[in-house]
Formats: C-alpha cells, structure tokens, sequence
C-alpha cells in the first residue's frame, strides 16, 4: 500500500476513502446533458440539481464499495501503487465502510424518488442498475470488475446513461401531457443527440479507468483480478486509451458540422493540450509515480471537455 499511515485522522480517512478527486467525473456527464438540454430548450432546474446529487452519491458509493470488496477479496495489496485504500490500510474497519456504503446509495435511492415521480419506470430501472452494477463491479461471487468488464460499465454508466438520462428527466418534466410516472419513453425524452452527445464523457470516463488498470496491472495480475488491461496487455490497453480519447474530440467536430449546433460545439478542442500531455505520460510509463498524476489529469481532461462541450451546446441558445 502506497501511502497508508497510522498517524492519518478518521475524519481524513472517510474523505480518502470517498475519493473527493473522482467527483469531477462523477458530474461531468450530468454537466454534458445539461447543456444538451438548454440547446434543446428543455432545460429544468430541479431535475438537473437531483441527477447531478444522486450522480454524485452513486459515485462515492461505488469509491465505499470497490474499497471495501477489493481489500476483503486480498485484490488490495501492499505492493499496489494506487492511492492509498483505506479498508486494505487499516484506516477504517471493513464493517464501517459496507455501512457507508449502503449508507450512501440509501440516500442515492431518496434522491432517486424524486426523479422516478418525474421520469417513472425507465429511471427506477437505470436507478437500481446503476446501483447494483457499482455493488457487483468488485462484490458478489461474480465481480465482473475482476473479469475484463470494468471498462464496458464504465462507458454505459458514467457515459451513455448519466448524460441520456439527465436529459430524459429534464426532457419529460418539460412535458406537460406526460403526468407522474411514465412507463414508457415519451416521444422526444430520449434523442439522437443526447446519446451522441454522451461519448465524449463515456469515452474519457473509460479513459480515467484504463490510466488505473494500466497502473495496477502487475499486481491485479497476481491477484487474480483480470481487468481488460491484463487481458489486453500495455500495448492494446494504450490502445484502447488513445481510442477513448480520440473518440472525445471527434465528437464535437461531427456536432460543428451540423448547421444545429454550428461552430460554437468544437469548445471542447480548447482542452486538447491537456489531452496530449497527459496522453504522452500514459503510452510511456506504468509506475504509479508518473500514472497517478496521471489519473487526475484524465480526471481534470474530463471535466474540463464536459464543461465546454456543454458551454458550446448552450450558448447558441442563450446568447
């Protein structure tokens, strides 16, 4: 284990163990379908506010639970280069943090009541998915984190789902003729443009977890945790990175190109140079020294591209 020592605080362990640097990624796809939404003229204040909480409760739960089933499963060693875990470390006990856990995605699942009155049957299903898929990613006797999956979760849920569906509640509540909890997709809740508007985020989502395999592949390895990077080895897993990435910034230019949006979507490209550079440390290391830096610059990548891209959809409409 990295950094673990028998000096930190509780309070400083909790704030390690939620992971406060993952909670730009966590907001970064709600900020995306935000921005869809004003284009769209369908902007509402209270559902936005609710996907972003409830985005961000899923997020620290699932940091509670992939720190809690990593360290019980011995995936979390003390040769890992990662940030420092604190079930694994010994900062919190086992007990305590699955509390938190289901402490956290309870109040995920409160905020969730509001937005399933709005949006119906088609938010309870991705509600308890999401939940259940950031539970079964490292628990359960199956953790399909542990069989190359990770990446596929990541890309469906912190990507496609949470800019689709930050869209969709504030699409129907715009709706009049829909009423309280809707069984079905209404016509015009879910668009062409909301799923595409959602790659970017998905992709460089999946970038950030690629940075974090890439890293810990030696000792996932001998772990037994077979991350797509241990099946793909450094050169493919680098691969797939720079096609996440690259997927990020070809998306906005497909979008310029469509008299809708007009030039105000390439935005994005204004946060390339964080791209390049921090593509440059991940197709030459794997120590943790360069590639934990490294995670946060995907990290601040993300959020970044996700602000402007939402900045260059909006502004057509409020200017």
């Amino acid at each position: 284990m990295s950094t673990a020592t028998a000096d930190v605080s509780k309070r400083k362990a909790w704030v390690m163990a939620a992971r406060p640097q993952t909670l730009p990624a966590g907001a970064a796809p709600v900020v995306v379908g935000v921005g869809v939404a004003v284009h769209a003229g369908v902007f509402a204040l209270g559902p936005a506010l609710a996907a972003l909480v409830g985005a961000l409760l899923i997020q620290i739960g699932t940091n509670f639970a992939n720190d809690y089933y990593d360290a019980v499963k011995g995936a979390d060693t003390d040769d890992r280069e990662g940030f420092t875990r604190v079930t694994a470390g010994g900062l919190i006990e086992p007990a305590e943090v699955k509390r938190a856990m289901a402490a956290t995605y309870g109040l995920a699942v409160v905020v969730g009541v509001y937005l399933v009155a709005i949006g119906g049957l088609p938010i309870v299903v991705v509600g308890l998915s999401g939940i259940a898929a950031g539970i079964l990613y490292t628990g359960g006797p199956f953790p399909y984190g542990y069989r190359g999956l990770g990446d596929l979760f990541v890309f469906v849920y912190f990507g496609l789902v949470a800019v689709t569906g930050t869209y969709y509640v504030q699409a129907v509540a715009t709706m009049p003729a829909v009423g309280t909890f809707p069984t079905t997709l209404p016509p015009g809740s879910v668009t062409a443009a909301a799923v595409t508007a959602s790659l970017p985020a998905a992709g460089l989502s999946t970038a950030i977890l690629v940075v974090n395999n890439v890293r810990d592949r030696e000792t996932d390895m001998a772990a037994g945790k077979k991350t797509l990077a241990v099946y793909l080895g450094y050169t493919w897993s680098r691969v797939e990175f720079l096609a996440m990435v690259g997927m990020a910034y070809v998306v906005p230019v497909g979008f310029a190109l469509d008299g809708a949006f007009g030039p105000w979507a390439l935005a994005p490209l204004l946060s390339l140079p964080l791209a390049v550079s921090v593509s440059r440390t991940v197709l030459t290391e794997t120590e943790g020294a360069a590639l934990n830096p490294a995670l946060e610059r995907v990290g601040q990548t993300l959020f970044v591209h996700s602000l402007l891209f939402a900045a260059g959809l909006s502004l057509p409409q409020v200017l």
